[in-house]
Formats: structure tokens, sequence, C-alpha cells
């Protein structure tokens, strides 16, 4: 019933959803017939399914390649990217494995990928699946292009070795935050860009821009999950900096203690505003790119860390969603055709038939990055991050995905999440100066972009503007729903 009551308060929200639940139900459908691309996809909807959406969005030859990199999306080469790291960070997160045993395994890493016998087992759920059956992603990526498997291979070795540093060091300052952040994710953004650039379908972009929008993801991602690292058993993880945390506390775990929330927070705000000096390096990389389909797989990554936690367990509700998902498709459909009979456009009304495929892809038009300054939004000045998970609506999660789908989208989506964060800034926090002076540059980005007075605002409120066709198609979506409830309970 919670669902339904967020979409009666925002029913705005209930397109978004039902468009992405038809895009991850359109995704689960594309699992190619050899057995191991068939291992590696379905692998990758059950490790991200957020990723999986997007990588199925890319040409086929970028498709495989890419997968992991951002753990956090040209499509089998991502795939083998993704699933390769994944593979590599569940080494990594395993706090059982031994020092003496993880480590040599994180450096050879990037040689076991050529070995189609070699497996390891550790992780756990469908990350131990992962690694018992390594093998598939091992003969996939044998099959991949000699210039896409060095790319790989490249990162591979480069982010093993980083990550074997770190377990043997602490991150005590934050040139140390900045240094593991390029090991797990910075090079991810170089892998990516060396993909995007071996596909002939886009420059090569700079090292540093490249960094920092993996830097950024990582962040953000340390930031939201303090809590389940702190605690993690047998053995906690620790990738804050002392640098910033010894201002506040004496132990890094001490943040979690009520006695400690005001200095948490503090420290909390402090942490964001270090992470905000990336975002303008993302507005330029994301700007650069030429090709829709990598520009929408760029965006995802920084909506990724809140699509897989907040929605993708949405996406299976099925007291939710299954009883009319078809009606749905009629519904949608019946929409599409209204709105192209008032268009003088008949190309746009030619292309109604095909209205759900282009559904399909305008729900993967997310921003990942838009996603990541969300949740940074959603985080600053909030001690619930010391006390559980923070998440966003899943519906504005929705929208974000659905309607973040050009430049000028993510333009006006980093504005309006800058100045919800903006709006939350304490004049009594000691970072303030530094936090505002940060935010007013990226204000500023998205000011001289000169496309914000192109777009309509859907992250800060404003008085909802519904065609007659919506209201009636949202109205008869609520009847059907009440109808399938009460029937269930009787």
């Amino acid at each position: 019933m919670g669902t339904l009551r967020a979409i009666l308060k925002n029913p705005d929200d209930l397109f978004p959803l039902m468009k992405l639940k038809l895009a991850a139900r359109h995704a689960e459908k594309q699992i190619p017939p050899e057995p191991h691309w068939g291992f590696c996809y379905s692998m990758l909807h059950k490790v991200s399914r957020s990723f999986a959406l997007v990588i199925q969005q890319l040409p086929v030859e970028l498709r495989d390649a890419v997968s992991y990199i951002f753990l956090w999306h040209f499509d089998l080469s991502v795939c083998i990217f993704y699933l390769v790291l994944r593979a590599l960070d569940t080494v990594e997160d395993d706090t059982s494995i031994p020092t003496d045993v993880k480590v040599p395994i994180l450096i050879s890493f990037h040689q076991h990928v050529y070995d189609r016998e070699w497996h390891f087992s550790c992780g756990t759920k469908e990350y131990k699946v992962l690694m018992d059956q390594f093998h598939h992603v091992s003969t996939a990526f044998l099959e991949l292009g000699k210039h896409y498997q060095q790319a790989i291979e490249d990162i591979t070795m480069r982010m093993g070795a980083g990550m074997a540093k770190f377990i043997c060091k602490e991150v005590e300052t934050t040139d140390d935050y900045d240094e593991y952040c390029h090991y797990v994710a910075g090079l991810v953004g170089l892998g990516l860009s060396k993909l995007f650039h071996a596909s002939g379908k886009e420059d090569l972009a700079s090292d540093s821009l490249s960094n920092s929008m993996g830097l950024f993801l990582q962040k953000t991602n340390i930031i939201r999950d303090y809590l389940e690292d702190i605690n993690e058993v047998p053995k906690c993880r620790m990738f804050w900096p002392r640098e910033i945390w010894s201002k506040y506390v004496n132990k890094l775990e001490d943040l979690k203690y009520e006695e400690n929330s005001v200095k948490a927070v503090q420290c909390l705000n402090d942490m964001i505003t270090n992470s905000l000096s990336h975002v303008e390096d993302c507005l330029t990389y994301m700007s650069n790119l030429r090709d829709p389909p990598i520009f929408r797989f760029c965006a995802i990554p920084q909506v990724y860390p809140l699509v897989d936690d907040s929605l993708s367990n949405h996406l299976e509700s099925p007291l939710l969603f299954i009883p009319f998902i078809q009606i749905f498709k009629v519904f949608l459909m019946m929409e599409h055709y209204v709105l192209c009979l008032g268009s003088a456009d008949s190309t746009e009304f030619a292309s109604a038939n095909s209205v759900l495929p282009y559904c399909l892809i305008a729900m993967i038009d997310i921003h990942a990055w838009v996603m990541a300054i969300g949740t940074l939004a959603m985080c600053y000045d909030n001690i619930e991050v010391f006390r559980g998970v923070v998440k966003m609506r899943r519906g504005l999660t929705a929208k974000v995905i659905d309607r973040t789908r050009t430049m000028a989208d993510a333009y006006g989506a980093f504005f309006d999440f800058s100045c919800m964060l903006k709006s939350k800034v304490n004049n009594n926090d000691p970072n303030t100066t530094k936090t505002l002076k940060r935010l007013e540059a990226i204000l500023k980005t998205c000011r001289d972009s000169g496309t914000l007075n192109k777009r309509k605002s859907y992250v800060i409120k404003s008085e909802p503007n519904y065609s007659p066709v919506r209201i009636f198609i949202i109205f008869i979506m609520l009847v059907i729903i009440l109808a399938y409830l009460s029937g269930n309970r009787s």
C-alpha cells in the first residue's frame, strides 16, 4: 500500500514507473542463445539490473565490452567489462578472505580473464555464482576483438594493483581518497573512454575528465554507504579519509553514535563538499559526447547508485505491476495516437506504431550523474545517513530516467538538484563558504549553457499541468489497481 499511497500523492510518477517496468521486461528478454553469453547477460541482470537496461541500448560490439564500467554501461564489450570488474570488486569486498590470499588474486586478476578454467569461490548470493562460474565470463572475453580485450585487461590490471595497495593501507589524506577512488572508479571512466574511442564513435576524452566521472560516482557511493561499510563483518570497511573525519571525531565509527550527531552531520557535509569538486568536469565530459546511445549510457551511471537500491526492487513488485502491464501498453499507445492526431508533424504520427520501442529507449535516457547529484542533495545535512540508507522517492528516480534524454535535460536536472542542495546549506556549518562557492560554480555552468529556459523542472515542485488524455488514463489505471487489490483481499 505504500507504493499506491506514493502514487496517489504524486500521480505524475505513475507513467515513468510503468515505462521503466516495460523497459526492464524488454531487457530481460534480450538474452543471447550461446551458453556463455547467456550466463553473462543473465548475471548482468542479477548483479546490476539498471546497468543491464543501459548496456542493451548500446551498439552490439560495444555492449559486450563495457559491462562493469560503472559497477557501478558498446553492448558485448561493455557487458564483459562490467562483469570482470564486478568480479574483481567482489574479491576486494569480501572481508573474510585473508590478506595474504586476497592481494595476489587482485594483482593477477587481469591474467585470469584469459584462463577459461579459472574461478574463485567468494562473495555471497549472485556474486558467489558469478565467481564460481567465472569461466563463462572468460570464454566470452576471449571472443571480443583484440582492441577491446587490451582495454579491459589494462584497466583490470591497474585497478587490481590499486585495490591491493589499499588493502594494506588506510585512507589517510584527501590525496589518498582521490587515489583510492581513481583505482576503483576513475579507471573505469578511463576504460569506458577507451572503449568509446575504440568503437570509432567518440573522440578520446582527456584522462582528467574521465577520472572525474568515476570519482564523482564513487564518492557518492562511499558517502551514502557509510553505515553499511562501517558495520561490515567480520571486518569494517573504512573509506572516508582521516584528514576529514578526524576534524570531528576520534574514530570513524563514532559518527554513527547519537551523541555525536552534530559533528557527524558536519563531517558528512564536508565529505559532500569534497565530492562537488568533480561536478563541472562531469558536465564537460557529457557535453562533449556525440553519440546519443553513449550519452545515455554515461548519464545512467550517475543515476545508478539509487536505481539499483530504490527502484529495482520496486520493479519486481507483482502486486502493483503484473496484473495490468499489458493494459498499460494499450493505454500508452492510445495516448500517443491521440496526441499525434493533433500534430502537424506526419513523421511523429507515423512513429506512433513504434511507440513502445521509443518509450523503452526514452526510459533509458537516464543520467547516472544526475542521480548522483540528487543523492548528494538528499544526503546533505541529513543525519539519516548514519542511521540507515537515504533513498530518493522511487517515482522521482523513474522520472529522472524517463525525462533526462539530452544534455539540456542534464543541465536542468543538475541545476535543480544543486538548488535543492543549496537550500539546505546551514550558515553555521564550518564548510558553508566552500560549499556555496562550489554550488555557485555548478549553477553558473548550467546557466551559461543557455538551456534552462527550455525545460520544465520535475525536481522542484510546481503546479501540475496534465493533458485530459493523461488524466483519463491515470484515473483508469488507479481504478484497475484498486479493483485488483480488492479482489486479492477478498
